[in-house]
């Protein structure tokens, strides 16, 4: 049923790649995948394979990666994708030596790109089960990690109608998940090897603050003013913030949207009544005099959470929020929409008080009006947020510890 369905899957793509560019990059990019392996791979080398589906996912990976190079320089560093969103951004990362798509998970493709790279072992960033790979690196003998995995009473591999399926996750030597809930999961299904390790994401968020650039242009629109710091917004988050920072001047904004393309730039100047300047498009001296940033290039999020005295973090009123941590970390109270129940980082940072959930304009009021008035309330919700940040450091080490019990 799998294979009918990835087939199925197959054909799907094929044609929506004629429609859709995103899509045929990928179509095109799994195409050419092998031909990247055979002519990049070195026939002695021994390779490490990491997988991760996209960009959020490669950023999880990324410090377990880059401390395994440190380490064990013996080995390469083989990185696959499934997205474009992740290749794209990140196809000349300079700590991999092979970097391209994965082709999708057919009998034929799996044995086939398997039997080019050999690795030694192989690691799948948190949501990744591919039944065909696992099946084959099980057979071979491979050992097989999942890295910052969380598992939910709902997925499949618990439902009585899943359980076939599941069987895949016995493909794995073992798994680091982020909780005690997935430990109990796996082992309701018959699967000990479980590390409760945590989530690499914190050890990352703390990699890019110690490393983060200082940016002179926000450094001088910021001068002497309270910031707040609006993070990968969508339009319903930005017809909140917005509203709000029109009529409280005392307040400067910074707004990085999610999606940079001329027409939503042009939809948020349109609903700002004070002086706004583009980031790529200003001078020192022009931001200095601007009241809101438009951050209209990539790359820069990370390291401008650090000019914020408040951040908001952006999809908590659509699909759900994106990387509350990577604000957090800089020790600023984060805030974001109702749409965040699933994400652990974002629990936790609400029961540390670190965090604060807004479901509409008046709630968003409410909180803005506490930060503005209580200068100790700001103050104690950001300390919290980056206490919680560095208490969950340190799971890329327990992985390392772990995987140097197994031989390859």
């Amino acid at each position: 049923m799998y294979n009918i369905f990835i087939y199925l899957y197959l054909c799907g793509v094929a044609i929506y790649s004629l429609f859709n560019k995103k899509v045929r990059k990928m179509w095109r990019g799994e195409r050419a995948a092998l031909g990247i392996v055979r002519e990049k791979m070195e026939p002695e080398a021994r390779y490490v394979w990491f997988h991760a589906a996209s960009l959020g996912e490669f950023e999880q990976g990324r410090p377990l990666m880059e401390q395994m190079r440190s380490e064990y320089p013996e080995y390469k560093i083989l990185l696959t994708f499934f997205s474009p969103s992740g290749y794209e951004v990140r196809k000349n990362y300079e700590g991999a030596d092979i970097i391209c798509y994965l082709p999708l998970d057919t009998p034929f493709n799996a044995r086939r790109f398997l039997r080019t790279i050999r690795p030694v072992m192989a690691f799948f960033i948190k949501y990744e089960f591919w039944y065909n790979y696992l099946h084959i690196l099980k057979h071979r003998k491979v050992p097989v990690f999942s890295v910052s995995s969380i598992f939910r009473p709902g997925q499949i591999f618990f439902r009585w109608y899943g359980r076939q399926y599941g069987r895949v996750l016995k493909c794995f030597t073992r798994f680091f998940v982020q909780n005690e809930l997935s430990r109990e999961l796996l082992h309701s299904i018959g699967i000990d090897q479980v590390t409760i390790s945590g989530d690499t994401r914190f050890d990352r968020v703390l990699q890019i603050r110690d490393a983060a650039k200082q940016l002179p242009v926000v450094k001088a629109f910021k001068g002497d003013y309270k910031v707040f710091v609006a993070g990968s917004s969508w339009p319903p988050d930005e017809d909140i913030f917005i509203r709000y920072f029109n009529e409280h001047r005392d307040w400067r904004l910074v707004i990085a949207p999610h999606v940079i393309d001329e027409d939503h730039l042009k939809q948020i100047m349109s609903k700002l009544n004070r002086k706004v300047v583009r980031y790529t498009q200003t001078t020192e001296n022009e931001a200095a005099e601007a009241e809101c940033i438009i951050i209209d290039c990539f790359g820069l999020l990370s390291s401008i959470y650090r000019y914020g005295d408040v951040a908001y973090v952006g999809g908590g009123f659509g699909v759900g929020i994106h990387n509350v941590v990577e604000a957090a970390v800089w020790g600023v109270p984060v805030v974001f929409g109702p749409n965040n129940q699933r994400f652990q980082e974002a629990q936790g940072l609400l029961a540390s008080e670190g965090g604060f959930q807004v479901r509409d304009y008046e709630s968003f009021c409410q909180l803005m009006d506490r930060f503005d008035t209580d200068a100790s309330f700001l103050q104690a919700a950001g300390e919290k947020a980056g206490a919680y940040v560095s208490q969950h450091a340190g799971a890329t080490d327990i992985i390392l510890k772990e995987i140097q019990k197994v031989e390859c």
